[in-house]
């Protein structure tokens, strides 16, 4: 059974930053992948960054490149979106994802998910 936990989120004013944290129980994660989607309200959930477990590669989407870091903590079992320079566009519910596939930019292809932390980005 996979479990993941997403925490951090909050309402910051824009220019701020915030770090989520996804904590996964369940599997040995050597072998996943971890993204995180975001979903604004009346919008499709959007992908916003990747990382392989094991390697560490990333990919971010445009949208947040420069501004957004993805990293995992091997030992905590843990994944983070590190958010700097937040816009008001931003606001939206974050979830994270694991699988054991490369799951691409697709949510559906996500097998995994968190509840999701919402954050909040006043102007």
């Amino acid at each position: 059974q996979v479990h993941l936990v997403e925490s951090g989120g909050g309402l910051v004013q824009a220019g701020d930053s915030l770090t989520l944290s996804c904590v996964v129980s369940g599997p040995t994660l050597s072998n996943y992948y971890m993204a995180w989607f975001r979903q604004a309200p009346g919008k499709e959930r959007e992908f916003v960054a990747t990382i392989t477990w094991g390697g560490g590669t990333t990919l971010y989407a445009d949208s947040v490149q420069g501004r957004f870091t993805i990293s995992r903590d091997k030992a905590k079992n843990t994944g983070y979106l590190q958010m700097n320079s937040l816009e008001p566009d931003d606001t939206a519910v974050y979830y994270c994802a694991v699988n054991d596939v490369l799951s691409g930019y697709k949510s559906a292809a996500w097998d995994y998910w968190g509840q999701g932390t919402q954050v909040t980005v006043s102007s």
